[in-house]
């Protein structure tokens, strides 16, 4: 069973849990949330944000970041996958379901 852990979204306070074989944005959205995204492969950049703390993996060999963009902790939700609880930067994400 995959391993699970908790993403914290900044500012919003909310919080969601996401297994690491499950991108950042597929979690996201499971859990009731909306972000902005569009291609979905790491190429676009639409989902661009900030990880504030913890680590990721992503599903590509190199997503659409520079290197500097990456050594300022910038990912990409559409193909990070968690590898640690996280706190995540991202200021127009929404609740859009309440269970």
């Amino acid at each position: 069973m995959p391993t699970r852990h908790t993403v914290i979204l900044e500012p919003l306070g909310a919080g969601f849990s996401a297994q690491e074989d499950t991108t950042l944005l597929q979690a996201l959205e499971a859990a009731g949330f909306d972000a902005p995204s569009s291609c979905r492969n790491g190429t676009c950049r639409t989902c661009i944000c900030r990880l504030r703390q913890g680590t990721v993996a992503y599903t590509i060999e190199w997503p659409g970041l520079s290197f500097d963009e990456k050594r300022e902790g910038y990912i990409l939700p559409c193909v990070a996958l968690a590898r640690s609880d996280l706190v995540v930067d991202l200021p127009l994400a929404r609740r859009v379901r309440f269970d």
